[in-house]
């Protein structure tokens, strides 16, 4: 199994960013995902789930409205679309998936919101 994002970087507030997570060593499209992030001194929090055909989405509080969750079950990708981005967004941004009762993360990208 192996996860890996990528699609963060730099970038002001009030902002745009789309992250990928491209998945391999499983089948794709039988499993709900996650994005989740971690600040600098602070737990791991999640962001957003999918389910494994795409049709139902959810969303941490704080991010609905401004985050968009979607997937390429072709292409095995999760994506996740961060608009009106927030300083307090800076974070590292994962993707996990659970296959069996065992949680896989990919590696991470971290995302910058600054001025």
């Amino acid at each position: 199994v192996q996860l890996v994002e990528s699609g963060g970087g730099l970038v002001q507030p009030g902002g745009s960013l789309r992250l990928s997570c491209a998945a391999s060593g499983f089948t794709f499209s039988s499993y709900g995902m996650r994005w989740y992030r971690q600040a600098q001194g602070k737990e791991r929090e999640l962001v957003a789930t999918i389910s494994s055909t795409g049709r139902t989405t959810n969303y941490e509080d704080s991010m609905k409205g401004r985050f968009t969750i979607s997937r390429d079950n072709a292409k095995k990708i999760v994506y996740l679309q961060m608009d009106s981005l927030m300083p307090e967004d800076t974070a590292v941004y994962y993707c996990r998936v659970v296959l069996y009762g065992h949680t896989y993360w990919g590696q991470g990208t971290q995302v910058t919101v600054s001025s």
